[in-house]
């Protein structure tokens, strides 16, 4: 019998397809990553029985970075990033080990079906699954076809079926675009973003940002808040005139009338109209017209018009939007989320659709309604050929949901109701009145059907009073008529809503990446997300910004960057070559990146303006191993040491607060130690700023402190602290922390991991002996006599953490699942435990009553 892979991008999308194809009769194994489970059943394909294998991935398998040396921003120029540094594909998450998982399944398989999603990252993620498991399937015999695509857009059992009957190829100019765009971000971003950040970080000490990024989507996006944010600054009000009228005819609300020349600025010439209609008693009508007009019903609904309406009707960020829409997706509550699409097909089946909601009590009166007098076919819209409007697919309830994905569930099907119901019909009564020599008029809306303001309240005609029946000629008293002094006034900060309607307009990003782009410019600090998610540049942004149009506006205005994504598009229909448009997108930014470079000094002088030098931030903390005077700790984003007399900048662990460390100094080149924490119930470590920069042994790794510290004599080392193996990761050693008493513990040099142990105890010291049972280093401790624990009134006790009896009831399990290897039934662990005796152990049964470990994760 043969074999059929079929993937999914998600496993809930995974067990939902598998479900709906098996009609429930799968079952299920979880494979060797863990993460993705793989269901199996029996069935018909291509006319003969075969066994399905449906899995998923989880997002892209592959991501694309620069090969080693080029990661290293010290040795490696940003120049070199647009042409001679290679590029490699490597896994995008390496824990989920995706690759061997994808080829154990698809080893021997005949045929592999792609359920990846249907947008262009779909098809990009397909090619990265026929990459993993083309090696391993058996071969095609005669030109028989293997690789078969679905299409589909909703996981109702009618969309998944159907998209079995009807499969298709993966689209290979559709995952070359993605390709294309991947490498020109990667290269661009790098390179900008590389040179800017040690530049101005090197220079200034209060940025407040790690990372001073730059990206080809991202910095046209700070440009449209900073653009709006010169508009208020460079704001100067004007003072301008209202006339106001008040007039009667009998009703017990006076009419308010609106001067039809608006208002005048100049003060001279208002007192002349009021001093003209003031003498005035009466105003006399002079016409009256009465109009049916009609608000039109809402176009079907995109990602960005969700996006939108999530934003500034909702309060909901779009990244946190585009996260519920897919969960939503994923559970079948509604259609694919990332469409461009507000046309419905012909053969889309919306009284089906409708049905659905039947029986919600929210809008179960309308539907039914709608239903018994026929639905309105949906107004027209625009078709982008990717997937139909998002729709709701089934019918949900608030207790089922919950929270946000509720409000954002409502809101999509009262926008799908309304789109198939009427318009709203209202009659528009204006009366227009003479006062004097000066003409007025007031409006009077008056609802005829409500149509799909029904579902759609908030969208309602607002209830005015109704006018009396009047006619031409007829009087009304003047009540009141007074001239009004006001001031222009400046426009709001950019909410989210009119930047994602920006972003569209001009082509920066796309349905599904305009959500984060967003997101990066909040994360950069440059901008802060203020009351009615309104969107105000710091002083950071402000200054790029600034900068970027001093040196070249074209990397900051939207144009460049819409022109490459016309570029991509072309590539993704197939008429455009990948190679060429990558080639000159790139030698265009490869110069624009010189003469940025050449002129920096521009932006420079906007920096000084608004930032401090290093030499005059942060606070003396410890000595210089080179000139021993105090070096700065600058505690703003990064955070890092910087010594004025040398010059020299030392990056620090970030995340956590640092201090001096007992004025203790590295035995290797004579600076003074600091301590990183994380906090007291988190990991803490003594580091030499010089070492954690410039590492001192081969087996080293910038960004190390004293824990992974290879040192053979330092006592900070981990050669002398070390005592056994992670008890959850593979790679990491269990370190003492010297400075957690009296609260005592050890925590792992890689891992979150934490143990706590022999609290109060005087002193905890790492023996140079080892365990026999597991090659753990004996640990000593010593309790002053009045609380010591130990039995027998001892106060001083050495053995082994994990096997010693006496030490089991002084360590406590809170949190994680001990995963010792002496705790899984004697298994060996796999190596030892770093302290330079790397011995592979031999060990023995362990003891019924272990002792227990509070592992847990900070």
């Amino acid at each position: 019998m043969k074999t059929v892979l079929m993937v999914a991008e998600k496993p809930s999308l995974a067990q939902s397809i598998a479900k709906i194809l098996s009609r429930g009769n799968a079952s299920s194994r979880k494979g060797l990553n863990g993460a993705c489970s793989v269901h199996e059943y029996t069935g018909s394909f291509m006319g003969q029985n075969v066994r399905f294998k449906m899995t998923s991935v989880c997002g892209h398998v592959m991501s694309l970075d620069f090969i080693g040396k080029y990661n290293n921003w010290d040795k490696v120029d940003p120049a070199e990033l647009f042409s001679k540094a290679p590029t490699e594909k490597k896994e995008a998450n390496p824990k989920l080990n995706m690759v061997k998982f994808l080829q154990v399944e698809g080893r021997s398989c005949d045929y592999v079906v792609l359920w990846l999603d249907c947008d262009k990252e779909g098809e990009n993620i397909c090619f990265e699954v026929l990459d993993a498991i083309h090696p391993v399937m058996n071969k095609a015999h005669g030109g028989e076809r293997t690789v078969y695509r679905a299409k589909f857009s909703s996981i109702t059992d009618t969309d998944i079926l159907n998209a079995m009957n009807r499969l298709g190829e993966p689209n290979k100019n559709e995952a070359l675009s993605v390709d294309a765009r991947q490498e020109l971000d990667l290269r661009i971003g790098c390179a900008f973003t590389r040179f800017q950040t040690k530049y101005f970080q090197g220079k200034y000490g209060n940025l407040d940002s790690s990372l001073i990024s730059f990206g080809p989507c991202q910095t046209p996006t700070l440009g449209f808040c900073v653009e709006r944010h010169d508009k208020i600054q460079s704001f100067k009000p004007e003072t301008y005139w209202v006339l106001q009228v008040k007039v009667s005819h009998g009703q017990e609300h006076p009419l308010s009338l609106d001067w039809d020349r608006v208002r005048v600025f100049d003060r001279e010439i208002a007192q002349m109209f009021i001093n003209i209609t003031k003498t005035a008693k009466e105003a006399q009508v002079e016409s009256v017209s009465k109009k049916e007009k009609a608000k039109q019903r809402p176009q079907a609904l995109n990602t960005v018009e969700m996006l939108r309406v999530a934003s500034s009707a909702l309060g909901m960020g779009p990244q946190h939007t585009m996260q519920i829409a897919e969960r939503l997706y994923t559970q079948g509550y509604i259609s694919y989320p990332r469409t461009e699409t507000t046309h419905y097909p012909e053969n889309f089946d919306l009284k089906g659709t409708l049905k659905q909601q039947a029986n919600n009590p929210f809008w179960a009166d309308t539907v039914k309604t709608l239903l018994a007098e026929g639905i309105n076919r949906p107004r027209k819209g625009a078709d982008a050929g990717d997937h139909p409007p998002i729709t709701p697919m089934r019918s949900a309830t608030e207790s089922e949901l919950g929270g946000d994905a509720w409000r954002l569930y409502e809101y999509i099907t009262r926008h799908f109701i309304a789109t198939i119901s009427h318009d709203c019909k209202y009659l528009q009564t204006s009366i227009a009145f003479s006062v004097g020599p000066e003409m007025f008029t007031t409006t009077c809306k008056e609802v005829i059907s409500p149509g799909f303001t029904e579902i759609m309240p908030w969208q309602g005609i607002p209830k005015e009073e109704s006018f009396e029946s009047c006619q031409r000629g007829d009087k009304f008293s003047v009540d009141e008529m007074k001239l009004v002094e006001k001031q222009t006034c400046p426009p709001d900060y950019l909410t989210e809503a009119e930047l994602i309607t920006l972003m569209e307009k001009h082509g920066i990003g796309t349905d599904a990446s305009i959500p984060v782009h967003i997101n990066n410019v909040c994360q950069r600090n440059y901008v802060t997300v203020e009351s009615g998610r309104r969107l105000k540049p710091t002083s950071l942004g402000i200054v790029l910004v600034h900068g970027y149009y001093k040196i070249d506006a074209e990397l900051v205005l939207p144009t460049i960057r819409s022109a490459v994504e016309k570029q991509l598009n072309l590539i993704a229909q197939g008429k455009a070559n990948f190679q060429q448009v990558l080639d000159h997108t790139l030698d265009i930014f490869k110069r624009k990146f010189h003469y940025f470079v050449d002129s920096i000094a521009g932006m420079d002088e906007l920096m000084e303006v608004s930032f401090s030098p290093l030499a005059a931030t942060g606070k003396p903390l410890s000595r210089c191993g080179k000139c021993h005077r105090f070096m700065k700790y600058i505690q703003a984003k990064p955070s890092r040491l910087h010594c004025s007399h040398c010059d020299d900048t030392y990056s620090l662990p970030q995340n956590g607060t640092i201090k001096l460390y007992k004025e203790l100094r590295c035995p290797l080149d004579d600076f003074e130690l600091v301590l990183w924490s994380s906090g007291s119930r988190g990991k803490s470590y003594p580091l030499c700023p010089y070492c954690y920069n410039h590492t001192p042994f081969r087996d080293m790794k910038k960004g190390m402190g004293c824990n992974e510290c290879t040192h053979p004599t330092c006592q900070h080392s981990l050669s002398m602290l070390g005592i056994a193996q992670c008890v959850e990761c593979e790679s990491g050693v269990m370190v003492l922390d010297s400075t957690s008493g009296p609260k005592w513990k050890m925590a792992c040099n890689k891992c979150n991991v934490i143990v706590h142990f022999f609290e109060n105890a005087h002193r905890v010291r790492v023996s140079a002996e080892t365990c026999e049972a597991c090659d753990a280093a004996l640990v000593h401790v010593d309790f002053n006599k009045a609380k010591s624990p130990l039995p027998a009134d001892q106060t001083q006790h050495t053995g082994c953490v994990f096997c010693d009896s006496v030490f089991q009831d002084l360590v406590e399990l809170k949190h994680a699942t001990m995963k010792h290897p002496m705790h899984k039934g004697g298994q060996g662990r796999r190596q030892g435990r770093g302290r330079g005796r790397g011995r592979r152990p031999n060990p023995k049964k362990p003891k019924d009553k272990m002792a227990a470990l509070a592992a847990y994760f900070v």
